[in-house]
């Protein structure tokens, strides 16, 4: 007899997405969707079509109402899905695979991020591997923002192919990704002040031109051409953002700045940036290739 499997959605004003999800999984045995007392038509659709509804407060972000979601599953079995994702056919009898062998307790499953109208496959962005699919009491999420669960037991990762991927339409403009960014760097400053951190300017230097190097570079994001591009540019400017509201939450508290104390800053940038691209060889000249796709979309 094959295992039984319950789908959880945690929701909030997900209307041009839910449909799509829900119909992607319309294989499984029960479907839970908790929703954040959503102001649109998201607790409508999933009714009508045959999700279990429940209702959990507002948060700033899904980890803090992941676990009482979960909780509300009645099998063995659990396969968390976001609402803005969907399971292709491929994933989908794969999972019902893994659960009828039984042999491991979750599953890391690789996820193909769509941002822009394009499949990041750089950049750090694939294969983005996350543990959504496990039996109900071997994984716990921590009430941290982006931060993997907790597990026991034996695990498994899918291999890091498309049709194994949960499919990320993940930000279809830059205003929602400056939307959830204003949202996130606020939760992920408060962690950080929790955790001691006092804000220096340096950071916003350092912090934001690793990120960006590590995006571009090191991560390969040239590959991905303008979007790579772009959103290494999008990432870095989030740390900025980030540091910047520990600084505000010192009550923007004055530091001393020497000119030319950001003329050093500006230098160990230059020399990491001309580390790399010398690093990359004959992809030297990816500026060139970018800029000459940017015209002939003109």
């Amino acid at each position: 007899m094959t295992p039984k499997i319950s789908v959880v959605i945690n929701t909030l004003n997900e209307e041009q997405n839910i449909e799509r999800a829900i119909k992607s999984v319309s294989w499984a045995d029960e479907l839970i969707v908790c929703d954040m007392h959503s102001e649109d038509k998201t607790v409508e659709i999933a009714k009508k079509l045959g999700a279990k509804i429940f209702f959990h407060k507002k948060e700033d972000f899904v980890e803090l109402a992941r676990n009482f979601a979960i909780s509300k599953a009645t099998n063995e079995w659990i396969l968390i899905l976001d609402a803005d994702e969907e399971i292709p056919d491929t994933l989908g009898n794969k999972i019902k695979e893994i659960a009828s062998q039984g042999i491991v307790d979750f599953v890391n499953i690789p996820r193909k991020n769509i941002i822009f109208g394009h499949f990041m496959q750089y950049s750090g962005w694939w294969p983005d591997f996350n543990i959504r699919f496990f039996k109900k009491d071997n994984v716990k999420w921590f009430n941290k923002i982006h931060r993997p669960p907790e597990t026991t037991g034996k695990g498994f990762d899918l291999p890091a192919e498309e049709g194994c991927a949960i499919i990320h339409q993940s930000y279809a403009t830059i205003s929602q990704f400056l939307k959830r960014m204003d949202r996130y760097t606020t939760v992920q400053a408060s962690e950080l002040k929790q955790e001691g951190y006092v804000f220096a300017w340096k950071d916003l230097f350092q912090k934001a031109s690793g990120e960006f190097l590590s995006r571009f570079f090191a991560n390969k994001g040239y590959k991905d051409g303008m979007h790579g591009l772009a959103l290494s540019f999008l990432q870095a400017f989030s740390f900025i953002v980030m540091y910047l509201k520990v600084w505000e939450m010192e009550k923007f508290k004055e530091q001393k700045i020497e000119l030319s104390e950001i003329d050093s800053q500006k230098n160990k940038i230059n020399k990491a940036i001309d580390y790399w691209i010398k690093q990359v060889g004959d992809q030297g000249n990816f500026f060139k290739r970018i800029f000459k796709k940017v015209d002939r979309r003109c």
